[in-house]
This record gives C-alpha cells, structure tokens and sequence, in this order.
C-alpha cells in the first residue's frame, strides 16, 4: 500500500508531466518538412532571402516571412518563389504585395501621406520626451539654487 506522501508525488508529477506536454501539442507535428525549395541559379536564391527580409509577415508583424514560422508566412514565400520561377522582378514581386496587402507589408513602407505619421513619430516622441528632460532639469536646478539661496542667508 502506498502512502499519502507517495501517492501526492506521484499525482503532482503526472500533472506536471500533462502541464508540459500540452504547448508541445499544441505545436503539431514535428518532422514533417516541406520539400526544400530549389532555385535555378544563387542569384535567384540571394533575391528570395532579400525579398522575404524586406516583407513583414502580416501575423507575427514583428518578424520579416524568412523568420516568420506562421502557415501565412510559408505562404507568402511561396507565392514569392512562384514569382521568382516565373522571372518577375523585385519591383514585380513587392509591387504584387503591397497592392494585396497594402505598404504594412514592407518594413521600409515609402515616406507618403498615409505612412507619414509612421516615419514622423518617433521625432515627435524623441523631441516631446527632450523637452520634458529640458524643463525638468531646469526646475529641479531652480529649486536647487532656490534651497541653497535660502542656506546662505
């Protein structure tokens, strides 16, 4: 017979065990990797890695679709080597992108009115956050100067 001590180890391990197994489920299965692509030439290949660096992936949106894992991004690089195969350009190929999903596709979206704000915040930030410094500074060093006026007299 088994003690109460035994019995809540064995208890608080199997729960454990589910606890950690679950996010390992939940990833799907493992090994099963789609065929590799295969380009005509490196150039080819050299501008695929540029392109997928340059496009953001619309789902994780911090990641660029070469480090992206997310079934949209391995779409999306598969329609960008479709592309290649058929000999578009870069320019074709971006082109095709932004007019699907719009200039959130390109890390670099262009300097133009509806990306302005993207491009003129962090100035304004950077310049609202000096001046906070600026008048901050300054008050405390009035009030330092206002203290020791008073030490002295």
């Amino acid at each position: 017979m088994m003690s109460k001590h035994a019995i809540a180890n064995r208890t608080v391990l199997i729960v454990a065990l589910i606890f950690f197994a679950l996010p390992a489920s939940a990833q799907g299965p493992r090994g099963e990797e789609k065929e590799p692509l295969v380009f005509q030439s490196e150039q080819q290949e050299a501008r695929f890695k540029d392109l997928t660096l340059e496009l953001r992936c619309l789902v994780c949106q911090n990641q660029n679709l070469a480090d992206s894992d997310a079934p949209l991004a391995q779409q999306l690089r598969g329609e960008i080597f479709d592309m290649l195969q058929d000999g578009k350009t870069d320019r074709e190929i971006t082109g095709f992108m932004v007019d699907r999903y719009g200039d959130f596709v390109l890390y670099s979206p262009p300097v133009q009115g509806n990306t302005l704000a993207l491009w003129a915040m962090p100035i304004v930030l950077l310049l609202i956050g000096a001046i906070g410094v600026f008048f901050t500074v300054r008050n405390r060093s009035r009030k330092l100067a206002a203290v020791r006026q008073k030490e002295n007299t």
